[in-house]
C-alpha cells in the first residue's frame, strides 16, 4: 500500500522536485504551498507522513505543525528548512518534530529518513482524533468548520472552531485555560489569555439554544463544556 504524505513547500520548483521523487518511490503526494491550505488539506485526509517547511506564507510550518498536533498527536513530521540555526531546531522537536533537514538535502538521505520514521510511526497504534460531534442538539463538524442547529448552519471562524473543538475534547472535563492557549497560539501570554476568554464568550453565544448545553468557568484554572444527555 502507497504511502500518503503531504508536502508543504511555498518554493514550487523544490516541491514538484520533491513530490516527483517520492511518486517515483510508490509514495502518494499532496503539496501545498503555504500553510493554510496544508493544514484544510491535513484536515481533509489522513496521512502517513507530513514534510512542512519552516518560511511558510499565511502560516509558518511550525504554527502549522501545532495545528496538525491539535487534530492528530499520531502522524509524524519533519521540518525543512533554509536556515540550520539551532534555535530553528529546538522549536521544531519542541512541536513534536521527528527530524529537521537542512536545504539543499541529499533525495536518498531524506528517502531514508522517511523509510526510518514511517517504520517507528506503523509500531505505533494510532489514536483517531474525532473530528465531529453532537453537543446537545448542535452538531459540530471541526474539519468543515460548521456548527448546526435545527437545520442552521453557522460557518466558524478559525479561532472559534479551534477552541471549540479543545472544548469538546474535554466535554464534561475541565479544559486548563493556559494549556489551551497555548495550544491555540503556540505560546502562553496574558493578552493571548484574554483573546482566548473572549472566543470562549462567542461560543456561549452560538450554543444558547440548548439549555443543556453551557460553558462553566472554573475560577483561575478554565472552562467546562457541559452537556446533559
Amino acid at each position: 500500500m502507497n504511502r500518503n504524505v503531504l508536502i508543504v513547500e511555498d518554493d514550487i520548483h523544490l516541491g514538484f522536485l520533491l513530490m516527483e521523487f517520492l511518486e517515483s518511490e510508490n509514495f502518494k503526494v499532496k503539496l501545498c504551498r503555504d500553510g493554510e491550505s496544508g493544514f484544510n488539506s491535513f484536515k481533509k485526509e489522513a496521512y502517513d507522513l507530513c514534510i512542512l517547511d519552516v518560511m511558510l506564507p499565511e502560516m509558518d510550518g511550525f504554527s502549522l505543525a501545532r495545528k496538525i498536533k491539535n487534530v492528530d498527536q499520531q502522524t509524524p513530521f519533519l521540518f525543512l528548512t533554509a536556515r540550520s540555526m539551532k534555535e530553528d531546531k529546538l522549536q521544531g522537536f519542541s512541536v513534536g518534530a521527528e527530524d529537521f533537514i537542512t536545504k539543499p538535502f541529499d533525495e536518498q538521505e531524506l528517502l531514508c529518513r522517511l523509510n526510518v520514521i514511517l517504520r517507528r510511526s506503523s509500531k505505533e497504534a494510532k489514536v483517531v482524533v474525532p473530528v465531529q460531534f453532537n453537543i446537545g442538539d448542535y452538531f459540530f463538524d471541526y474539519a468543515r468548520q460548521e456548527l448546526c442547529f435545527n437545520g442552521t448552519t453557522t460557518r466558524m471562524t478559525e479561532k472559534e472552531n479551534e477552541v471549540l473543538h479543545l472544548l469538546c475534547l474535554h466535554k464534561n472535563q475541565i479544559l486548563k485555560r493556559e494549556e489551551a492557549v497555548e495550544k491555540i497560539y503556540g505560546k502562553k501570554d496574558y493578552f493571548l489569555g484574554r483573546s482566548f476568554d473572549v472566543f470562549i464568550s462567542r461560543i456561549r453565544k452560538m450554543l444558547k439554544n440548548d439549555p443543556r448545553v453551557s460553558i462553566e468557568n472554573v475560577f483561575k484554572v478554565g472552562f467546562i463544556l457541559n452537556v446533559d444527555e
